[in-house]
């Protein structure tokens, strides 16, 4: 019997995650924006929670709707954060 529901990994999962992460990291460092500023700008009040999404600490990661206003901020378009 299959124990495991979903289609997907964990650890696939998590490579998910740290692949956006880098990127929001990457273009958040290249156009020299600093994580608070960022996190102000797209509306999370915590630089620690931002800091932890981007770094992927304590399970923490973005959401839909972060990954939308970081596009925004950052003027990139959103399907550079998903594609390879």
């Amino acid at each position: 019997m299959k124990e495991n529901f979903s289609n997907s990994e964990t650890s696939e999962i998590e490579e998910f995650y740290t692949k956006i992460s880098k990127k929001v990291r990457q273009i958040r460092e290249k156009k020299a924006i600093t994580q608070l500023d960022l996190a102000l700008d797209i509306g999370i009040k915590s630089v620690a929670f931002y800091s932890n999404c981007e770094n992927n600490r304590y399970g923490k990661h973005f959401n839909l709707e972060h990954i939308y206003k970081i596009a925004k901020s950052l003027q990139v378009d959103i399907c550079y954060f998903f594609s390879d």
